[in-house]
């Protein structure tokens, strides 16, 4: 599986925010997206998912599913965590599994992510870094190749972001891609850096 994009450009409130960008992201490898603020590394992730329309170029992933949109193999993790306060922690997630269509057991993948003991705990009661765990369940309990990772480590303690860098990891080791976008370190060794914005 192989994605690529080639000379895409994104323009938002009549700005263009990245243009001639090239890149291509294999199987099991990962790209970490990097430059200061407003470059576009969060509009370069909303693009791939379809959530905002690219001005120009191509974007295409070889080895897919040709009849389905990237976003839709594709996981999103953005700045805000999509959490239900008046939900708990089990239904929040439960609610993600049935929207993305299916996949482990909610127990198995709170348990991952070390939230397997606040599941019947209502998210509004969840910390920042709590909450950012539940989000990154969804990757855990249900399988897309491609992950977007927007300041994915955001919110997150030091056991929480090596509990996430061992995910990643595992996600490259079975074949699938991530494209991390990030100020501050990753720990993905093999990553290569697409620097957005004058250099």
């Amino acid at each position: 599986m192989n994605l690529w994009a080639n000379n895409l450009a994104c323009e938002r409130g009549g700005r263009e925010v990245f243009a001639g960008l090239n890149f291509s992201v294999g199987g099991g490898e990962a790209l970490l997206v990097t430059g200061r603020n407003g470059a576009g590394k969060s509009s370069l992730l909303r693009v791939i998912a379809g959530l905002v329309r690219r001005s120009a170029g191509k974007l295409e992933l070889d080895g897919g599913e040709a009849d389905t949109p990237i976003g839709e193999q594709a996981h999103y993790l953005g700045h805000l965590d999509a959490v239900k306060p008046s939900l708990t922690v089990a239904e929040n997630l439960r609610f993600w599994i049935e929207f993305l269509g299916g996949g482990k057991p909610v127990a198995t993948a709170l348990e991952t992510v070390g939230l397997a003991s606040l599941a019947d705990l209502p998210a509004a009661y969840l910390s920042a870094g709590q909450k950012r765990r539940l989000s990154i369940a969804r990757l855990v309990a249900v399988t897309r190749p491609l992950w977007l990772l927007d300041e994915p480590t955001s919110s997150l303690d030091a056991a929480s972001q090596t509990r996430l860098a061992e995910l990643m990891r595992a996600h490259l080791a079975g074949g699938g891609l991530i494209i991390a976008a990030a100020h501050g370190t990753i720990s993905l060794e093999s990553a290569r850096e697409l620097k957005l914005g004058p250099t």
